[in-house]
């Protein structure tokens, strides 16, 4: 779509160029310095192609093309003037620098340079008004050129608010795509943890509720782990894995206690890395011979897991830690 505008912008302004300098050529009347005049549209067309085609893939002219249409939009009046008597400087063809150097000046203006388009039309009023006067200066398309340029204007404000608004409308429609696919995942990992929690505690509320609550001793236990499997789905699911939720579960039978809190710590972690640190997690807890084992997931730049065993009976709180291991974010 861009390379469309642009490829249809580009040849109106390469017509239009073109018929300016055609109508320069055609004199009815023979100047006296047919020389300058072919100088003029030399240069003119110079100044033009060099606006319109460098640097095509960038919308920015380059500041070295804008200064010499600049230039020739006081050099190319001044030379056809003087090429005329000044009886024949209102003539048609002698008036033709003036939508010229309007169309000049647009294009700078759609190449993102005002300030050096506005100039040129600045120097065409003050070397037009110089050579025939301003009042037919202004009869003769001034007007026009005037109205070109403030169009042209317009237009690119328009359309590079235009084209703020809709990036910023892209950005939205894509924050809003990634919240809810967030969404999505989030409930399917709600549905997952409802079924695993279902597949844990069924059985175990199936045989309480046939027993009328008269469990065995292996019942019970069954009946604890099953309660603190529920507490870690819910409190710790993204550090859950069946290596993770084995070895917790074995802690827990050696007659361990484990806490799993889950603050957001693997959050913004990419799934590799997290299949890492729940590897990491649960080879140190198949090694811990702690009392009391911590599982903590806190929200920190530097650790995304920190894993703190105690032991009943310590003198104080720094004695009773026996174990402190501080899982990274990112793999050392």
């Amino acid at each position: 779509m861009r390379r469309s505008v642009r490829s249809i912008t580009t040849s109106l302004a390469l017509g239009f160029a073109l018929y300016f300098a055609a109508r320069g050529i055609a004199w009815t009347v023979q100047p006296q310095g047919p020389l300058l005049i072919v100088a003029a549209i030399a240069l003119y067309l110079a100044a033009t192609l060099t606006a319109v085609l460098t640097a095509p893939g960038d919308v920015r002219l380059p500041v070295a093309a804008a200064v010499l249409a600049l230039g020739a939009s006081a050099i190319v009046p001044t030379l056809v003037s003087l090429a005329l008597e000044p009886s024949l400087r209102g003539a048609p063809f002698a008036t033709w620098y003036i939508g010229a150097t309007g169309l000049l000046a647009v294009v700078c203006i759609v190449r993102r340079r005002p300030v050096f388009g506005w100039g040129m039309l600045v120097t065409l009023v003050l070397v037009a008004s110089a050579f025939m006067g301003i009042g037919q200066a202004f009869t003769l398309g001034l007007v026009g050129s005037i109205t070109w340029v403030v169009v042209a204007q317009l237009l690119v404000l328009f359309w590079d608010r235009a084209v703020r608004d809709t990036e910023r409308l892209a950005d939205i429609q894509r924050a809003v795509s990634a919240w809810h696919a967030t969404q999505l995942v989030r409930q399917r990992e709600r549905r997952v943890r409802a079924q695993r929690a279902l597949a844990v505690a069924g059985p175990v509320l199936s045989r309480t509720v046939a027993a009328r609550g008269e469990l065995t001793e292996q019942e019970r236990l069954e009946a604890r782990l099953a309660e603190g499997t529920l507490r870690d789905e819910l409190r710790g699911g993204s550090l859950m894995s069946a290596a993770v939720r084995e070895a917790i579960t074995e802690a827990r039978r050696a007659g361990a206690t484990v806490t799993v809190f889950d603050e957001g710590g693997l959050d913004g972690i990419d799934e590799d890395r997290i299949e890492e640190i729940r590897a990491e997690l649960a080879d140190v807890l198949a090694r811990a011979r702690s009392n009391r084992l911590i599982i903590r997931a806190g929200r920190d730049d530097t650790n995304a897991v920190t894993v703190v065993g105690r032991t009943a009976g310590g003198a104080t709180d720094d004695d009773a830690v026996e174990l402190w291991h501080e899982i990274r974010r990112v793999a050392e």
